[in-house]
């Protein structure tokens, strides 16, 4: 079998992502469905007995057996935060206007917080009663799946009339419960080995974690506008750009802090201080354009991800209990959503019930969460049984959420008055990136 290149299979990548975007603006399905179905099927060609010396089959087979490989390193290694989940956080980010972030600050802090607990010890007692598994390999799963996933629902929102309110909520809530996750992850897999963990121990790490996180992409951001306010050349600011994210990412890492939400912060201040002040609309066009890119790259990275990591045989031998988790897990996001949601609509918020709804349907997880159940792979704590059992809950739960839930979300967004912001019953969409006027 003739062995494919690198440049082969990286041109197969970005032919895939262009069909993909085609397809999805001419059916307007979201382009992330799209790309979890297409890398379920180059997954299931790749694994067909190809019969005989033809050329052309073996060098496809071959090519698209090191597509899948490549995905194996990029997640395995321990690649995948730290390269390709920063440009989405941070491109999402800088989108969002300071005042719809501070409408919503309190609420979506909590949810991707103490929602991201409670959506924890929810999941993992019910998945335990429901499946008999036991009960820290509940927990475990409960943690790699809390973090949700907002690419997708962001795409439904471009396409819609909706209040950035709404947007800066769900958008907020999954940076920072990305953070949360890792956090909790790591507790709850520790905690395995322990006979007994220590709240305070946990309990500092996780308010460091995400403090450290703050301070850190705070001071880098600052930093970053200092220099930008220096310089006026658009190549030099966008490389600056580049610096501070990942950056933030590897410094706050390095201290044991979140490097996920510096590069929030390292966004929201960009987006909402340093391009409105320092940096010239030329080099703001070049910048946006550069991290809009990035970020189509990364979530086509993230969702072919998806469906290859995915296979049809492993989903139905597995039916029954990734069902049983999909339960689980819609039972915990309800059990965190709604309580906290309707404690601040209660405490002043404005919160409508609609928006409770759609921060329910629009809980979808993502690529986060097969990495972290892809790093399991390393640990000597779990038997390989059980780390086959969290793989494939995490991996239909993933492929449920995104082939069903989307498009449930996506009728229930177009059949309900939700682009009011009810705060001022003015109509606003989400279009606009978060720049001062």
């Amino acid at each position: 079998m003739a062995v494919a290149t690198v440049e082969l299979v990286l041109t197969l990548f970005l032919v895939v992502m262009l069909v993909s975007q085609i397809f999805s603006v001419k059916t307007k399905l979201p382009y992330t469905v799209i790309l979890v179905f297409v890398g379920l099927g180059i997954t299931a060609v790749s694994a067909l007995p190809f019969l005989g010396s033809n050329v052309v089959l073996d060098s496809i087979a071959s090519v698209l057996q090191q597509m899948g490989t490549f995905y194996e390193t990029l997640v395995g290694g321990g690649l995948f935060v730290g390269i390709v989940v920063p440009p989405l956080i941070f491109e999402a980010m800088m989108h969002i206007r300071g005042p719809d972030l501070r409408a919503v600050i309190r609420p979506s802090i909590v949810l991707a917080t103490a929602g991201v607990v409670i959506a924890t010890i929810v999941g993992g007692f019910v998945l335990t009663r429901i499946s008999g598994l036991p009960l820290a390999v509940s927990l475990l799963f409960a943690a790699i799946i809390a973090p949700t996933d907002a690419v997708t629902v962001l795409e439904i929102f471009r396409r819609t009339a909706v209040a950035p309110r709404l947007v800066a909520l769900m958008d907020t809530e999954a940076a920072f419960n990305d953070a949360t996750a890792i956090v909790v992850f790591s507790i709850v897999l520790s905690s395995i080995t322990l006979a007994k963990i220590s709240i305070f121990s946990a309990a500092f790490s996780f308010a460091f974690s995400i403090a450290g996180g703050v301070l850190i992409g705070l001071l880098i951001a600052i930093a970053a506008r200092a220099v930008s306010s220096k310089i006026d050349d658009k190549i030099a600011e966008l490389i600056l750009t580049i610096s501070a994210v990942y950056g933030s990412y590897v410094f706050a890492s390095g201290v044991g802090a979140s490097g996920l939400i510096a590069v929030a912060i390292v966004g929201l201040y960009f987006g909402n201080v340093t391009m409105g002040k320092t940096i010239s609309p030329a080099s703001r066009d070049t910048i946006l354009t550069f991290w809009e890119v990035a970020a189509f790259i990364g979530n086509s990275v993230a969702f072919l991800l998806i469906g290859f990591e995915t296979t049809l045989v492993t989903f139905s031998q597995s039916i029954f209990l990734i069902i049983a988790a999909y339960a689980a897990v819609t039972l915990a996001r309800a059990a965190s959503v709604y309580p906290i949601l309707a404690l601040f609509n209660q405490l002043g918020e404005r919160i409508p019930i609609r928006w409770s709804n759609i921060a329910m349907l629009g809980g979808v997880r993502g690529a986060l969460s097969i990495a972290l159940a892809a790093s399991l792979s390393a640990s000597a704590v779990l038997s390989p049984d059980n780390i086959r059992t969290i793989t494939s809950m995490v991996l239909g739960v993933a492929f449920i959420s995104i082939v069903f839930q989307v498009p449930i979300l996506s009728r229930y967004i177009e059949t309900s008055p939700v682009a009011t912001d009810e705060t001022n019953g003015s109509t606003k969409t989400n279009n606009s990136p978060g720049l001062p006027g």
